[in-house]
């Protein structure tokens, strides 16, 4: 079909908008009311005449017509052939074009090479006979389309003969078709997650992009336009630097090759292990890789290649590395601070900032670890606990008033009483005995010492002997002696701890014969 013929002047306007203002093809396009291609196929021809921006004085528009259409080829002379295979196979790499392949053939052939419009239509002509699979224009290590078969495989219990199907995982490489294949106990997020990571593995590097479905394992709110993607396939993207692109919903082509890669899977590996019986997973997967090897070194009925011949020339190359570990599976809530700056993750308590009480945040949990995250940042860390209902706490996240609570323990609250006295010992004792546990007792000798510090070391000692000549064992005891200045009166005869409190001489205090 020859090219779409076009003015002389559009044809001036289409070299002065791309080359002279250098404007976009689309623009050029737009500007003199032609597809972008015959932009493509004007710029084509002039490069091959030689012609470049600003165009030679003396070339009229006849000259210039020449150039850019030349008479056409006797029809008894031969044109050069086209390799369909190689343009093929080398559009699948990262930024070859169409365009780049047909000025390499052209060079090679100047004379006797089809002119750009009858080369693009003559592999366009090829292309349309590939199957579907294969005629997807997918780029060099950019997909791995990632699924679950919907047949497994049988496994059966040797003590009890019960068959259960497990499931098949699939992946496959955009470009090359190369297939992954590797059977599971379920098809749990944990499952879903390894059998991608094992294919990367055994790929030996990994795509730009994952494009699985929306399965609930993997989309936590399916959507078309924004699905919801689980945080935990996230968390496991981010370390391998890929990005996860689900299909669109009810539209078969954004998932065409996997689909297909599934069909071939169920045909070339469990169709013929079916006639197999299989004790375990382990078992089932051994035969699974083995019928995976001779699949992927199957050549294909139109291309005369292999998976494996056109991963090791396209995607092998274009992988991006593996990251140094493993991605260490991780499983993510959303609980709230409670008021004592604590959150629940797995029935377990662990702290945070107190400043972050009533805030939602992240949690993210590994068999060893729990990570606390607040937009994006991580606020705390802990080693796991597997303890129901027990608490982690660290010190630096408490208010600077528990944290000074917290500093104090039976041993150095009695180690302060000793210094003061004998007395301040004795009723420091007898607070935290008097107590059910003596933690209990930790705030009321906590007041004794912000008394001593108040009123001296030796005022307070004489209070506490007076409170302990009273029998009353408490803080408000001896801050109402220290208040009313009764630690520097003498005791009066006979008050002490074996004969029981002294009477209380006071105005105000009725004496018995008031009732006779």
């Amino acid at each position: 079909m020859p090219a779409e013929r076009i003015s002389v002047r559009k044809i001036r306007e289409i070299l002065r908008l791309r080359w002279g203002e250098e404007r976009s093809g689309r623009t050029a396009a737009r500007s003199v009311r032609v597809s972008p291609a015959t932009v493509s196929d004007c710029l084509a021809r002039a490069r091959l005449a030689g012609l470049s921006w600003p165009l030679p004085k003396d070339l009229d528009d006849a000259a210039l017509e020449a150039k850019l259409y030349p008479p056409p080829t006797p029809s008894g002379e031969a044109r050069a052939l086209l390799d369909f295979k190689y343009i093929h196979r080398e559009l699948r790499r990262k930024g070859v074009t169409l365009q780049l392949l047909w000025d390499e053939y052209k060079a090679d052939h100047p004379d006797d090479g089809y002119q750009y419009s009858r080369y693009c239509e003559l592999y366009r002509g090829f292309r349309r006979q590939l199957p579907v699979v294969m005629h997807q224009e997918h780029k060099a290590g950019e997909k791995t389309f990632v699924d679950f078969s919907g047949d497994g495989i049988d496994i059966v219990d040797r003590e009890t003969g019960e068959v259960t199907e497990a499931p098949v995982f699939v992946a496959v490489l955009g470009a090359s078709s190369y297939t992954y294949a590797e059977a599971f106990e379920s098809e749990q997020l944990r499952c879903w997650l390894d059998g991608q990571t094992h294919a990367f593995e055994y790929y030996g590097g990994v795509t730009e992009i994952v494009v699985p479905d929306q399965p609930r394992t993997a989309v936590k709110r399916a959507c078309y336009y924004d699905p919801d993607i689980n945080p935990t396939y996230l968390d496991w993207a981010k370390h391998y630097r890929t990005a996860v692109i689900p299909a669109r919903p009810k539209h078969p082509r954004d998932k065409a090759k996997v689909e297909s890669g599934v069909l071939v899977t169920q045909q070339r590996i469990l169709a013929a292990l079916r006639n197999h019986i299989f004790f375990s997973i382990a078992e089932a997967n051994e035969a699974i890789w083995e019928k995976q090897e001779e699949l992927n070194d199957r050549r294909f009925k139109k291309l005369d290649t292999s998976r494996r011949e056109l991963f090791e020339t396209l995607d092998r190359p274009a992988l991006k590395p593996l990251p140094v570990g493993r991605y260490v599976f991780a499983d993510w809530s959303q609980p709230t601070v409670n008021i004592d700056y604590h959150v629940e993750v797995a029935k377990h308590l662990y702290s945070v900032p107190y400043q972050l009480r009533g805030q939602k945040v992240d949690a993210r949990r590994t068999a060893t670890t729990v990570e606390i995250l607040f937009k994006g940042r991580r606020v705390a860390s802990h080693l796991r606990s597997y303890k129901e209902g027990g608490y982690t706490t660290r010190k630096e996240h408490m208010p600077e008033a528990h944290q000074q609570y917290l500093e104090w323990t039976p041993s150095r609250i009695m180690n302060w009483a000793r210094k003061t006295g004998p007395s301040a010992e004795e009723l420091a004792q007898r607070i935290m005995d008097s107590r059910p546990h003596p933690a209990l007792g930790y705030r009321a000798c906590l007041g004794l010492l912000r008394l001593g510090k108040a009123h001296g070391d030796e005022r307070l000692e004489a209070a506490c002997a007076r409170a302990l000549a009273l029998g009353s064992y408490s803080y408000k005891s001896v801050k109402s002696i220290l208040k009313n200045g009764l630690d520097k009166q003498p005791l009066l005869p006979g008050t002490n701890d074996d004969q029981g409190p002294a009477p209380i001489e006071h105005d105000n205090v009725r004496g018995p014969d008031y009732y006779h």
